[in-house]
């Protein structure tokens, strides 16, 4: 997953879910490669180890987070915030008076360069740092640096002078394909803000995105927030399984792989009852968003979000297959399990499709995890991008005061001969207040300096992992290995992505292609010739069994239509909510309608969904993009990938047509490019629907 940048315009673009070639695919002319430092070390070894203490070290300078010198303490992000701000209106006045021609738009991307240099940092800080004065801080550098940017997205003098640039026909004809794309896109930013309005509809577009942003935090807090009950009115017996908090029970989830079916019911339905100034800032988001949409001259908000993806328009999938036969396949466990009650319902089929797969194919995660030490599962990862990319990691000692956690590490990302690429911090350990989410930060983008130096991107990877203990390293379960392959593709983009500018630097680019490269990694994570290179028992070396992972890639076809008809139901809601306003009848009768015909489970009375559905906020209109994405890589995996997963020319064609462009060019003309043709919708479907059956050679080569 992507974490969503909330800026517009100046900020990031699309979702924190935008690589270029500076002179068309890799460090291009000027730019300096790097040389190789000394002090790096294997990477296998850096994660099967404690920390080293020197770290923490008391004495000597500290540089402050990410090595920015003013964030050694929680005041630092007002400074940086004020240097960005002021710099901000050195660059505004900078872009207006110089005449239109393509040093325009480097005016305009050295502007987005240095608010979202605060801006990027400050959206990670403010959820991942242990220190509640660090969290707060970068909380108001984010809505300082957003309320920034929406003036800027309506200031006149700015828009004109790029208005200039882009009616004179002789200089848009002179411009490179990127640069073209880029100012095409700073207008777009400009257009979807209003810039056209008259200056009350101006203001009222600026107050209007203020609105959204605070409304968009204060929904995502509540999407975690735990409800509570009071304890006599559940069953004692199932008291254990929650936290107990005086006479009340704290339900912090859904539970959703508890054995005991009453744990799941209560969790369900108390964990997704109704809270009114929930459902109320739900309700204000959407019509703030709608009524926003139709300022600026779109008919919904669904129209708004998706110029420039791949989908250009609002998206309702009409995807069936095989649904009632896995909740049938569910129903019979149930029987089997409890008699009394074999009726499916909301809560049930997390936990039963996991019981028919261990069943069926014997794939217990404690079987597994022994081979999936995180040392190893980082050398597999640094095998396959040598191999396939000519890339190596190296873990590198972090600065005093440069991570905000001992067991963050640091990760230096180096191509075999354009040097160092940049910078991965990887957060992967659970700790206390730590959100519970796998995803990508972009921390700072790539981008071509007027000295001709690369500006490094940087970036961090946040997991959720066991720590190590007394006898053993970190072990992970088989979707563990999934979840660091995925977001390792996300954080492979923003490497190599050496765009000239980083407005549309790495994973700034549109939804539904940014998942693309995250999702491609699951197969390589799934494929044995690949495993086979470092899945090894950690204590006798042995490795993984052929058939061991044939059968967990087997199990995985297990009710996989019901999981996709559910990523379809979430989807459709979304477009729904994002679609004409006034909508038809509450957020709540809307999931009921839409779950009973999309998804075919019962609606549940006196629950709301929705109010957990924390991806309306970062991926507002576009949840599609999930299976877009999916079907995407899945046609990239076959045509290019399946026969050799290593396989060197088809990894440098992946670079240069699809790592390279980040949001620098069309989305789909880099599917095409890759692809070697232009794919339909039924092609886009036809690759989802055979992603949920066995595949027939790779079923071959593993039972060999």
């Amino acid at each position: 997953m992507l974490c969503t940048g909330r800026l517009g315009g100046f900020g990031a673009r699309a979702v924190a879910l935008r690589p270029g070639r500076a002179g068309r695919g890799s460090l291009g002319a000027g730019i300096r490669a790097r040389r190789v430092s000394t002090s790096w070390s294997p990477v296998g070894a850096a994660f099967n180890v404690k920390p080293q203490g020197s770290r923490w070290d008391l004495f000597g300078e500290r540089r402050g987070l990410f090595g920015v010198p003013e964030l050694s303490a929680p005041e630092g992000f007002h400074i940086a915030q004020e240097k960005a701000l002021k710099k901000t209106e050195l660059l505004v006045e900078r872009a207006c008076s110089t005449p239109p021609g393509p040093q325009t738009v480097l005016i305009f991307d050295e502007l987005s360069d240095s608010l979202c240099r605060v801006a990027d940092l400050a959206d990670f800080v403010k959820i991942a740092h242990p220190e509640p004065a660090f969290r707060e801080a970068a909380e108001e550098a984010c809505r300082s640096i957003g309320t920034m940017v929406e003036k800027l997205n309506t200031n006149v003098e700015l828009y004109q002078s790029l208005q200039k640039l882009l009616t004179d026909k002789k200089l848009v004809d002179s411009l490179d394909p990127e640069t073209r794309r880029v100012a095409e896109l700073f207008m777009f930013d400009f257009e979807i803000s209003g810039i056209h309005l008259d200056k009350e509809k101006r203001k009222r577009a600026v107050d209007l995105n203020v609105k959204i942003l605070d409304l968009s935090s204060t929904f995502l807090m509540g999407t975690n927030f735990p409800n509570k009950i009071e304890k006599h009115l559940l069953p004692e017996h199932i008291h254990r399984n929650f936290i107990s908090a005086g006479d009340h029970i704290i339900i912090d989830g859904l539970h959703a792989e508890a054995p005991d079916d009453l744990v799941r019911e209560a969790a369900y339905k108390i964990f997704l009852y109704p809270n009114a100034g929930q459902l109320k800032c739900l309700e204000e988001l959407l019509s703030s968003r709608d009524l926003l949409a139709k300022l600026v001259g779109y008919s919904t908000f669904s129209h708004r979000a998706l110029q420039g993806t791949i989908a250009k328009n609002p998206v309702m999938l009409n995807l069936f297959y095989r649904t009632l036969k896995d909740f049938e396949m569910i129903r019979e466990m149930k029987m089997k399990l409890n008699p009394r009650n074999s009726e499916v319902m909301p809560w049930d089929p997390p936990y039963y499709s996991g019981v028919i797969r261990a069943e069926r194919y014997n794939i217990e995660p404690s079987l597994y995890c022994p081979f999936f030490s995180l040392g190893a599962c980082m050398e597999g990862l640094n095998i396959l991008l040598n191999r396939l990319l000519g890339i190596s990691l190296y873990a590198e000692q972090p600065a005093k005061g440069e991570v905000w956690s001992e067991d963050v590490r640091k990760l230096a990302v180096v191509h075999e001969s354009e040097g160092l690429l940049g910078y991965i911090y990887c957060d992967f350990f659970q700790r206390a207040d730590k959100p519970h989410q796998d995803c990508h930060f972009t921390i700072r983008g790539g981008r071509l300096k007027e000295d001709g130096d690369y500006q490094l991107p940087v970036v961090v990877l946040m997991l959720n992992l066991p720590r190590s203990s007394k006898s053993s390293p970190t072990l992970l379960t088989p979707g563990m290995m999934e979840n660091l392959f995925h977001e390792m593709g996300h954080a492979m983009h923003s490497m190599l992505g050496r765009t000239r500018y980083q407005h549309v630097t790495g994973t700034r680019c549109p939804t539904d292609f940014a998942e693309v490269p995250s999702i491609l990694m699951e197969y390589f994570a799934n494929d044995y010739r690949v495993v086979n290179q470092f899945a090894r028992h950690y204590q006798t070396g042995q490795p993984l069994p052929k058939n061991m992972v044939s059968r967990l890639c087997e199990s995985k076809k297990v009710c996989a239509a019901a999981d996709m008809q559910l990523q379809v139901f979430y989807a459709t809601l979304d477009q729904i909510y994002h679609g004409k306003h006034p909508l038809r009848n509450s957020t709540t009768d809307i999931l009921k309608e839409t779950q009973e015909k999309f998804y075919g489970l019962p609606y549940v009375p006196n629950t709301a969904w929705q109010l957990r559905f924390s991806h309306l906020v970062g991926y507002g209109a576009k949840y599609y993009s999930y299976l877009m994405s999916r079907a995407v890589a899945c046609m990239v995996w076959k045509e290019c990938f399946l026969q050799d997963p290593f396989n060197r020319a088809a990894g440098e064609r992946y670079r240069r047509e699809m790592l390279a462009h980040g949001g620098g060019r069309e989305p789909m003309l880099m599917v095409e490019g890759m692809l070697q043709k232009c794919p339909s919708v039924d092609d886009f479907v036809s690759a989802l629907i055979s992603d949920l059956d066995l595949d027939f050679e790779t079923f071959l080569m593993d039972s060999e």
